[in-house]
């Protein structure tokens, strides 16, 4: 596989290479949200604003296979506009987003006051990660390169990881700043398992990222912890970086229960 999607008409079709860890069938939330905001970068103006919040809900499973996504701008404004973007299947809506983008203007500030504080290094190559056995032998956890800084996927706690992209999100072309984070803003809950894999779902049935900027390079950063509750909810927050250091925040609502 090339992709994550491949073009089909005015469509897109899912590659193996979106496929997530809860399900054998269904596509992890990483792409399907990267793919939203490859929709909400083509409304016009993009170039003028920076998308500063956008929140994923999740409202089904969605299948490896055929989709179709659409973006509109439904607040519009000269500073400040919402934007939504709905990803169907089968004319159904599994996906959708809503998102703040702000227009760019150049701000005098202080020089305390803008100072980005400085994530964790980058490591070097390291061994192979050994991921939650998906009983897949193809997915999001082979399309994506992972390295880990404190925590591993089979460890329980907290944990902190670097992740780049192996493929394009869309066939053919290459991946903007705004997709390689949302790509990766998804996996908090999987790097800072609080709980077994194997005897839990943690299922996260929004995403919400919080950008102070854009990332650069291709490496993306999050520093993550899981909160699970015995109520069957549970939260899991991550602070999302790049070599520079601080770039935002995302947060999953967690579905907690026994398999």
């Amino acid at each position: 596989m090339s992709a994550f999607y491949e073009r089909d008409g005015a469509g897109f079709v899912a590659t193996s290479l979106t496929r997530g860890p809860w399900d054998p069938d269904s596509q992890h939330a990483g792409p399907p949200a990267a793919l939203l905001g490859w929709a909400l970068e083509g409304l016009p103006e993009a170039v003028d604003f920076q998308v500063c919040r956008v929140t994923f809900e999740i409202l089904r499973p969605i299948p490896i296979g055929p989709v179709a996504v659409e973006a509109r701008i439904v607040r519009p404004g000269r500073r400040v506009q919402m934007l939504e973007a709905e990803l169907r299947v089968g004319g159904e809506v599994l996906m959708l987003a809503r998102a703040w983008r702000l227009r760019k203007a150049p701000v005098e500030l202080p020089a305390e006051a803008v100072a980005i504080p400085p994530g964790p290094p980058l490591p070097g190559d390291g061994a192979p990660i050994d991921y939650f056995d998906t009983g897949a032998s193809e997915g999001y956890h082979t399309a994506v390169d992972f390295r880990f800084v404190a925590g591993a996927f089979q460890e329980i706690g907290p944990g902190t990881a670097w992740l780049r992209m192996r493929h394009p999100l869309v066939g053919g072309e290459e991946p903007s700043a705004l997709q390689r984070v949302l790509i990766a803003a998804d996996v908090g809950n999987g790097i800072s398992a609080a709980i077994d894999f194997h005897r839990f779902f943690f299922i996260n049935v929004d995403i919400t990222v919080h950008l102070e900027r854009l990332p650069e390079g291709e490496w993306i950063c999050l520093d993550a912890v899981t909160l699970p509750r015995p109520s069957g909810n549970g939260t899991a927050e991550a602070v999302l970086g790049d070599e520079r250091g601080r770039l935002g925040r995302a947060l999953q609502t967690l579905l907690v229960a026994e398999r």
